[in-house]
């Protein structure tokens, strides 16, 4: 019975993507986040037509959705992690360094940008849009749990890191909301500064270790042209 529910499980995901815009959906989803509003424009379809195709990904467990915690009027839509490993394409990203983003620069991005360094060869930095003084002492405290130091990080303003030619990822629904199309790719990651305990630190953590290892082997490195 098992091996049967199984294969019923897998041939319903199959038929659910051979629908062409419910696979379009998933190819936007799979390396960031996006909202109804944002995915309707992209696919030049009705928010009737839309929502029916989310309710049948939802009712699957392919996608799922939140609330930003920046414009509480806003809902994110993702992938369910692990869900569509064995379906999932294989985007390729060129870019000369990735640029981790989030409000305050002291938690989440500064940790995006670390696990970053652990994994990947091509460059990685983090900023804000409006920097705090230092960095989380939860967000040190949990990269220390992992192996990671952020001993010697300070939050930077985006302004003064940014030159055009990064793959921007924001890690933080405020800042997202702030950029809008200067974001590339987005990742809606709660914010542990806020909450302040070491489980929302370490959930924090594990959520974007599994973002960074899910984007990193589709980007590659390109040089700054001459």
């Amino acid at each position: 019975m098992v091996e049967q529910i199984t294969l019923e499980s897998r041939a319903a995901l199959h038929s659910a993507l051979a629908e062409p815009t419910r696979l379009r959906i998933v190819d936007l989803l799979q390396l960031g986040d996006s909202s109804p509003a944002a995915m309707q424009h992209e696919l030049g379809i009705s928010s009737n037509l839309l929502a029916h195709h989310l309710a049948q990904l939802a009712d699957l467990g392919i996608i799922a959705r939140h609330r930003s915690e920046g414009d509480r009027r806003r809902t994110y839509i993702r992938l369910v992690p692990g869900k569509l490993d064995l379906l999932a394409g294989q985007p390729a990203l060129r870019a000369t360094s990735v640029l981790f983003v989030c409000t305050g620069n002291s938690a989440r991005s500064q940790l995006a940008a670390a696990l970053w360094h652990d994994i990947s060869d091509v460059p990685a930095i983090s900023a804000g849009t409006h920097p705090s003084k230092s960095v989380a002492p939860g967000a040190v405290a949990v990269a220390g749990r992992h192996g990671l130091s952020l001993a010697d990080a300070r939050p930077r303003l985006l302004d003064d890191v940014a030159t055009g030619t990064e793959l921007v990822v924001t890690v933080c629904d405020s800042a997202f909301e702030e950029l809008g199309d200067d974001a590339r790719i987005h990742w809606s990651i709660g914010d542990p500064v806020a909450v302040g305990s070491r489980r929302a630190f370490d959930e924090a953590f594990e959520q974007i270790a599994s973002r960074v290892h899910q984007l990193a082997p589709h980007v590659i490195h390109e040089g700054i042209p001459a």
